[in-house]
């Protein structure tokens, strides 16, 4: 517990409340924030007090000055903090409006992940508190997480991707309240009308997707899919590719090592993942083949990087910033709405 500051004064043992947490994903500079309105909640920070400067923020947090002044800048343009030229920065106001808490679990870092993080935090705007956490696809850490967090936050944003152990997540996303819970990109058994959700219909998207790109797609008479047999995504995906494929009368075939596969002419692939993506590209360059006429590329999700190399990478990807925008919505209304967001095909040379 602290003393009382003194006013105008520098505030005892500030470091203990102003502390980086190495496991959280959230950027540094909202960690400070946070760390900062918590500290006014609890009075540990009163009117007048004065901070640290940029200088001792970035030795005692051995973090980079940037982050310092990017803290202090929110920090500002909240109201809370002043600043006097030569004296530095001080507590301007202690009245805050109740800000919501968020816990974000996210099951890995990509690309599109950030899109959904940084439109998700936009859109829930100066209001919001968000500590960011990963548990990249293991269900031990996502269950020790959790379980750390619990009754911490006003809402919990989870996307519940798991290599293994997945199938004891509902159990235990089941335990937070469901006026406090959001699911997003994907639903559990289970949790149809239970609790908001943004959130992708796989088996449906790669059926109406590929369903989109069937002019092109009738170059080949076969299309296989790279799958590998321990992997997050979702068997829907499967079901839904197998399902178009006996539809309009392709030839399917699932890959579950792409290393050994070797290329056959005719044949569209379809990547989930980048690293096979770029194994999938070399195998078809190495072998002579024309991208888009010996053999077709289609790869899950899009990013910048696929509009460009080998003429164009075709993709199906569902719209990540509008999945982080309506997540934040459903925070903001307190609305327990299910939102299906929308997939789309775009085409270009690869196929």
């Amino acid at each position: 517990m602290f003393t009382q500051p003194a006013r105008s004064t520098q505030i005892t043992n500030i470091y203990q409340i102003l502390r980086i947490d190495g496991y959280a994903t959230t950027p540094k500079y909202q960690q400070l924030v946070n760390a900062i309105i918590q500290g006014i909640e609890e009075g540990f920070i009163t009117k007048d007090d004065v901070l640290p400067s940029i200088n001792d923020l970035s030795y005692e947090l051995d973090i980079s000055r940037d982050t310092g002044v990017r803290a202090y800048k929110v920090l500002k343009n909240m109201g809370l903090i002043a600043s006097v030229a030569g004296k530095g920065y001080h507590i301007a106001t202690t009245t805050i409006e109740k800000g919501i808490k968020v816990c974000l679990l996210f099951n890995k870092l990509s690309t599109h992940k950030k899109i959904i993080y940084d439109s998700f935090c936009k859109a829930l705007g100066w209001g919001g508190a968000i500590d960011f956490y990963i548990y990249n696809n293991d269900f031990a850490v996502f269950k020790e997480l959790l379980k750390s967090k619990e009754k911490q936050y006003d809402y919990y944003v989870i996307i519940p991707h798991f290599v293994e152990g997945g199938e004891q997540a509902g159990q235990l996303i089941d335990s937070i309240p469901k006026n406090r819970l959001i699911m997003m990109d994907k639903l559990l058994p289970g949790q149809e009308s239970a609790c908001g959700a943004v959130f992708e219909d796989f088996e449906r998207d790669i059926y109406q997707a590929l369903e989109a790109a069937i002019d092109p797609l009738r170059k080949y008479h076969q299309i296989k899919i790279i799958f590998p047999p321990h992997t997050y995504h979702p068997q829907e995906i499967l079901a839904g590719f197998e399902r178009f494929c006996i539809e309009f009368g392709f030839v399917s075939g699932v890959i579950r090592d792409i290393v050994g596969e070797v290329i056959e002419p005719g044949t569209a692939y379809i990547s989930l993942m980048e690293d096979d993506l770029v194994i999938l590209v070399e195998k078809i360059i190495d072998g002579g083949y024309r991208m888009g006429i010996d053999a077709g590329v289609i790869s899950y999700n899009e990013t910048p990087l696929k509009k460009i190399i080998s003429n164009g990478i075709t993709t199906i990807s569902t719209d990540f910033r509008m999945m982080g925008e309506k997540a934040a919505a459903l925070i903001l209304t307190n609305s327990k709405e299910q939102i299906a967001i929308p997939f789309s095909l775009m085409l270009r040379g690869s196929l």
